[in-house]
């Protein structure tokens, strides 16, 4: 009999089968999401700098750690070990959390944002909330299934 990690359908795949996998395939939702995100905030107007750094920096930071992990999953980098299956799982469990949070505070921004602020740069703000809400149901859906492979693995 096989190991659970190869029948149970627990391993994290590899080359174009990123692309045919779930949970895996929501890496490139994440990718236009994420990156949509960071094209929002970096183009609107900025009322609170602090908040709206935290919501780049986890934008740019989960773009570039999903651009990687897909780089790494499509050339087979992983090649089996199920200390990966442990990184995917724990990353996309930290990235939704700090997406949630990200999210949170634009939405706190563009609500301050209201009155008193060019109609452009609102409604830039807006797309941004929705965008990054978007973005976060992503990374939660990822991973429970990521979570649900680690622990079958």
């Amino acid at each position: 009999m096989a190991p659970a990690a190869a029948s149970g359908g627990s391993s994290l795949p590899s080359g174009f089968a990123v692309f045919t996998t779930f949970p895996d395939l929501l890496f490139i939702l994440e990718f236009v999401f994420g990156g949509l995100v960071w094209i929002l905030i970096a183009s609107s107007l900025v009322p609170i700098p602090l908040i709206q750094g935290w919501v780049m920096f986890v934008s740019v930071f989960c773009f570039v750690a999903t651009t990687a992990l897909l780089v790494l999953y499509m050339t087979g980098a992983h090649s089996g070990d199920t200390s990966w299956v442990t990184l995917d799982a724990a990353y996309h469990s930290v990235a939704s959390l700090f997406y949630l949070s990200a999210s949170v505070l634009e939405a706190l921004a563009t609500i301050f944002m209201r009155n008193g602020f060019i109609y452009k740069h609102y409604h830039e703000n807006i797309s941004a909330v929705v965008f990054s809400y978007v973005a976060t149901l992503l990374y939660v859906t990822h991973a429970v299934f990521s979570l649900i492979r680690w622990k079958s693995s």
